[in-house]
């Protein structure tokens, strides 16, 4: 699959991800040959195959819990069909695992709807608005790219628009969107959706060959996250 290079390139037909870097259509296939066949034989998941190890484990939130991230865009329709299937997952995780959101921002307009969703958490309302908002960019085809848009949106929903444009426009949203930069990198994730587990490893839809099998993939790996490196 290839990296996104343009807002054009990310609706491309695909069925699990968009994703953002070139690689060679040969092994993915191969790959997902391999990992078709040995899941029709209900073998457990692969490194290699169904996840992918890191070479540099990335920190953790301090607590002790299992950490494990969904990265997404709200721009991503493939991210907007697996928010039910990914809701009813988190409710079931057990309570030693603890389940958050990083954007990805592959390019401006991913940036810019990453810089909504921190926005929208500082003035508390990812609760209220993170499945309208997905439902307004791929129902509804709002952009909701320029401030006079996220300010209506966000007022005609119940919140406050001036408020959430002054958190949008914050330092404190620049620094979260730093640090989601970070962590994409340091996952080493070059589509979305994908899960990462406890800063050791991440699958994806790509990876698992469909994005609810991710879900039994990430299922795995919090059981291999309760163990020692």
């Amino acid at each position: 699959m290839n990296r996104m290079k343009s807002e054009s390139a990310t609706m491309k037909d695909t069925t699990t991800m968009i994703t953002r870097r070139d690689f060679s259509l040969t092994v993915t296939t191969a790959a997902l040959g391999l990992g078709s066949a040995a899941r029709a034989q209900g073998a457990a998941p692969t490194e290699g195959r169904d996840y992918v190890r890191l070479n540099t484990p990335v920190a953790v939130p301090a607590g002790g819990k299992i950490d494990v991230i969904e990265f997404f865009s709200y721009g991503c329709p493939h991210c907007y069909s697996f928010e039910p299937m990914l809701e009813q997952w988190v409710r079931k995780l057990p309570p030693d695992a603890a389940f958050r959101r990083i954007p990805a921002a592959f390019n401006a307009t991913f940036e810019g709807y990453a810089k909504l969703y921190y926005a929208l958490e500082a003035v508390g309302q990812v609760e209220a608005l993170h499945k309208r908002v997905f439902a307004a960019i791929h129902v509804q085809r709002q952009r909701l790219d320029k401030e006079a848009d996220i300010a209506a949106f966000v007022s005609a929903n119940g919140g406050d628009g001036a408020k959430a444009v002054e958190a949008y426009k914050s330092f404190g949203v620049a620094t979260k969107l730093r640090q989601a930069k970070q962590a994409v990198d340091a996952y080493k994730i070059d589509g979305v959706p994908a899960l990462g587990i406890h800063g050791r490893w991440f699958t994806s839809g790509s990876l698992a060959n469909g994005n609810d099998k991710a879900l039994v993939v990430a299922d795995h790996l919090i059981q291999r996250a309760r163990k020692p490196s």
